[in-house]
């Protein structure tokens, strides 16, 4: 998806779905209470404000939430599914959260389920699967985020990275074999060697770590706000969303910065989708109506996540002053590159094929 594309992506006239489109909300409580459980995998109560999200979801339907492996890549959530596809137990995830090249992934392996939601017609075309296996949900882009206490000289583009001041100071915010999350911040290390293309982008990507790890820069850690605060981890490559929650969760212990690189601004869009298997096929389409509601947009855009509906809301002037002026200012993202679906595939399968093989450092 290009910059075009996206501006296409975020823009849509709210409008009521069809009956074809989406049950009966009552109807759809009722029987979403009656499964009485909703299983997630892959969603940290501090990734794009989840937490918050989850526990009002649970408030205002009372349907306990069973959350599988948090901190689970894109790549594992599909896993999960493969795994228990005859399983009906709490093990098996009824909704997924991962990047937008794995949704056409899962609808192709047969994994995943169409539901459209009531606010169907919101979502542009450009962002959804036009059946309604996959739907964008929200985007940001990956930035640097950086513990000043420790790092006195902040870098402010891919390429500082490699100086001898950032030694055993830079990882990756996921295992780039597996995580959405990781294998983008190898493929904007790339652009940001002014690589074109999304073969020659996962090739310099590659490159440009197997250099930060050979200098000795690079951190085999997954990376997180405790990692970071504890000095493992002092300068993390991950989505702008999770380092803005980081900063205001650490509250200055220790302080960060969130830096949009001068050059490689890469944006990615997440994607929702209700697996095949689904246990709890109800409460699964219940929490897709909660997250396209309204609410559920803007309580991603507490977590500092672009929701897909946001031009939207702020149309109809339902974000409030406040939380729009926490945000970062529009001009970070003017330089922001959107990937194609073909793009993502190429790349994806580029980076998690050769990581071992031209970087050869084990991310755990």
């Amino acid at each position: 998806m290009n910059r075009n594309l996206l501006a296409c992506a975020v823009l849509g006239a709210l409008g009521l779905a069809s009956a074809a489109q989406a049950t009966n909300l009552d109807s759809l409580i009722q029987a979403a209470k009656k499964e009485g459980q909703l299983t997630t995998i892959g969603l940290p109560h501090d990734w794009c404000g989840y937490g918050a999200m989850l526990a009002d979801f649970k408030a205002k339907y009372g349907i306990t939430v069973n959350e599988l492996n948090p901190d689970a890549g894109s790549g594992d959530e599909i896993e999960a599914i493969k795994a228990n596809k005859g399983n009906m137990g709490p093990q098996a995830p009824d909704v997924i959260d991962v990047g937008l090249s794995f949704g056409p992934q899962a609808k192709d392996a047969g994994l995943i389920q169409p539901y459209k939601v009531s606010t169907w017609n919101s979502i542009p075309k450009e962002a959804k699967d036009s059946d309604g296996f996959w739907y964008g949900d929200y985007y940001g882009v990956l930035a640097f985020e950086v513990n000043t206490d420790l790092i006195k000289q902040v870098p402010t583009d891919w390429k500082d990275l490699q100086k001898p001041a950032y030694r055993n100071a830079v990882a990756l915010a996921g295992d780039p074999r597996v995580a959405n999350q990781a294998i983008s911040g190898v493929y904007a290390a790339g652009i940001g060697q002014g690589a074109k293309g999304a073969a020659q982008g996962a090739d310099a990507g590659l490159k440009f770590f197997a250099q930060l790890n050979k200098n000795g820069n690079f951190v085999p850690v997954i990376g997180k706000a405790a990692s970071l605060a504890q000095g493992t981890t002092p300068i993390i490559i991950r989505w702008d969303y999770n380092a803005l929650a980081d900063r205001d969760t650490l509250k200055g212990n220790p302080n960060v910065q969130v830096v949009v690189p001068k050059s490689g601004v890469l944006a990615g869009v997440y994607v929702q989708a209700i697996s095949k298997y689904a246990p709890h096929p109800n409460a699964a389409k219940l929490w897709m109506e909660y997250l396209y509601s309204d609410a559920g947009q803007i309580g991603w855009l507490k977590g500092y996540c672009h929701p897909i509906r946001f031009n939207d809301l702020a149309a109809k002037k339902k974000i409030p002053a406040d939380m729009l002026a926490k945000l970062p200012s529009p001009a970070l993202y003017k330089k922001a590159v959107f990937p194609t679906l073909q793009d993502q595939e190429t790349y994806k399968a580029a980076i998690t094929k050769q990581w071992d093989g031209v970087v050869g450092s084990n991310v755990k």
